[in-house]
């Protein structure tokens, strides 16, 4: 048999029912959706030159792309943490993404808002 990639994830436990190998595979996917939305929008928000202070875009944009810089890594850490688990019969880990995702997103709203009542 071939070996696959990674070794970490494939080489531990049994072979798990192909469907929920292959909802992990769609739940990364989305999440690598997710960071091309986020940079996007780091740049959009930039590039439009919305009528906010240039601190608030610079900040706002820097965050977002922050994000969409960390999401990857992060979901293919949690993409692997999954499927060892299922390879393994444990129980399925948290995601690591939820918390910074939301905590970066409710800055980027404090700072648009800030943005609006300031001009």
């Amino acid at each position: 048999m071939q070996e696959r990639f990674p070794r970490s994830v494939h080489g531990v436990g049994d072979e798990p029912d192909p469907r929920f190998t292959l909802a992990n595979e769609r739940t990364f996917l989305a999440w690598i959706r997710t960071s091309l939305a986020l940079i996007a929008g780091g740049v959009a928000i930039d590039a439009v030159a919305l009528p906010l202070p240039v601190w608030v875009r610079g900040a706002a944009s820097i965050v977002l792309l922050a994000l969409g810089l960390a999401v990857p890594l992060l979901s293919w850490w949690s993409w692997a943490a999954t499927e060892r688990a299922l390879r393994l019969g444990r129980p399925l880990p948290a995601s690591l993404l939820t918390l910074p995702l939301a905590i970066g997103l409710l800055v980027v709203a404090v700072l648009v808002v800030l943005g609006v009542l300031l001009r």
